[in-house]
């Protein structure tokens, strides 16, 4: 393949990835026409709307990104054929869920939405094409799609890449306006590199080169399971102390404050709460330990494993301290549930630790109220129901999904905290204790409320990492 200059990508898949990585490409690179495609006609309309807070994707920056963008060079469309047709390179950003079936239930990545884009893009390709990797694989996925390419290709040259994204929900467009890293990897041979300085140029629009690393594909893959795996570790690590604390008369976020000052551990991370969520970091580390087991790391696998367990143990734990401290019974009492994404600045509920508290609750016959400035009714009742722990018509029973923060807490018994939502901050707390039950009991799952001021209010308050 020689040296392409890049006139047309596509992307199949127009989630959290897709969308805002392409909107941000398309801005910067207003002479490269940028498509999106996806096969749901809602999520394309959505990306469509003329009204550009009804994006089904909330990040901040992301609307005047794609205002800027829309019409001009940047396109969402359901046709995923003719996108194909016309693009050089091809960036696949489909989900990988952890299977739930079969070989790896549980653990693996899922990869059958990667294979069908393999496969697709084979089947219509009328010429040559670059095809990047932007989901988060498992290693060695690029191998397989080079095989299904090659084995399809009807004489055409496919040159497959690995570009992991390193986004944070809730600050995408900025991570990807200014990223600590892009990752590129390709093969070693001078098709595969002439591929990797295509995506190179697209990049340096914008990034420093000496932010652009280039690799051999399997480290590009491994690199972006490893870390994730080591914030969460972090995570999981300070969370662990925070149960100690609660125990000891330690305050976490003194402790946190001390190690964090510590220029060989620094303070990222460092947040005790009641546990981290989204779509990588659980994800990516059972899938680094399904790797490890198969490859007969027994002594790895189990070591990373352990940094789940313990979210899991943070999750169950605040659920349980909210039992014990209601006398043991939630049992048709109301409970507020302020915030349901897995983090501020995001509708992305994925994993989210509100999720697992809040069936745990509804397990002891709890009625919740629950309050999310982004997320709606019908994500959160999808969530319940996908646990399958209880009917779908229990879920409503049991559950009300309200777009007023101070009715889900009006006549509440307990309010629990479980996103960090700035304006959580900002609520008259007073007039929330006046309107409560008495005790009115408050749990900070984020440790973002002033105790001290909450607790001279007359509320009994609970947060992460300190003795009450």
């Amino acid at each position: 393949m020689t040296e392409t200059r890049i006139k047309h990508i596509a992307c199949i898949g127009a989630g959290y990835v897709g969308g805002p990585t392409m909107a941000v490409i398309a801005q910067k690179c207003p002479d490269i026409k940028v498509t999106v495609v996806d096969i749901s006609r809602e999520r394309i309309a959505e990306w469509n709307d003329s009204n550009l807070d009804n994006l089904p994707i909330y990040e901040p920056g992301l609307k005047e990104v794609v205002a800027e963008a829309r019409g001009r060079n940047l396109f969402f469309s359901t046709d995923v054929e003719g996108a194909i047709r016309e693009a050089d390179m091809i960036f696949i950003s489909v989900n990988t869920p952890t299977k739930t079936y079969g070989v790896g239930k549980g653990m693996a990545a899922d990869l059958k939405y990667v294979e069908l884009c393999a496969r697709q893009i084979a089947n219509v390709a009328t010429g040559n094409k670059i095809v990047v990797e932007k989901s988060t694989l498992p290693v060695r996925t690029a191998q397989s799609i080079r095989t299904i390419l090659d084995a399809e290709s009807n004489g055409l040259q496919f040159q497959v890449l690995s570009n992991p994204e390193f986004l944070a929900e809730g600050t995408a467009v900025s991570d990807l306006l200014n990223p600590d890293r892009v990752l590129i990897g390709g093969s070693e041979e001078e098709g595969g590199q002439a591929a990797v300085r295509a995506l190179v140029e697209i990049y340096a629009r914008w990034v420093d080169r000496s932010k652009i690393l280039t690799t051999n594909i399997w480290s590009s893959e491994l690199s972006k399971l490893t870390a994730n795996a080591f914030l969460a570790q972090r995570v999981s690590s300070i969370n662990a102390i925070s149960a100690l604390c609660e125990k000891s008369g330690a305050d976490v976020d003194e402790i946190a404050r001390a190690i964090g000052m510590d220029s060989r551990i620094g303070p990222k991370f460092l947040k005790a709460s009641v546990g981290f969520g989204g779509s990588c970091f659980q994800k990516d580390i059972l899938n680094l330990v399904y790797i490890a087991r198969s490859y007969g790391l027994t002594e790895v696998a189990d070591y990373w494993e352990q940094v789940i367990s313990m979210n899991d143990y943070q999750k169950r734990r605040f659920a349980e301290n909210i039992v014990n401290r209601l006398f043991n019974t939630v049992s048709g009492k109301k409970i507020a549930i302020m915030g349901w994404a897995f983090k501020k600045d995001t509708n992305d509920t994925r994993e989210s630790a509100a999720i697992y508290v809040a069936d745990y609750l509804l397990n002891e016959q709890a009625e919740l109220w629950v309050y999310d400035p982004k997320v709606k009714a019908e994500r959160v009742y999808a969530d319940l129901d996908y646990l399958n722990t209880r009917g779908e018509d229990e879920n409503r029973k049991l559950v009300k999904v309200v777009r007023d923060p101070y009715e889900a807490m009006q006549g509440a018994h307990a309010v629990a905290v479980l996103t960090e939502w700035d304006e959580f901050k900002a609520y008259d707390w007073q007039r929330v204790y006046d309107d409560m039950k008495k005790p009115a009991f408050l749990f900070d799952g984020r440790n973002i409320l002033d105790r001290n001021k909450v607790k001279a209010l007359g509320f009994e308050f609970e947060a992460i990492g300190y003795r009450s």
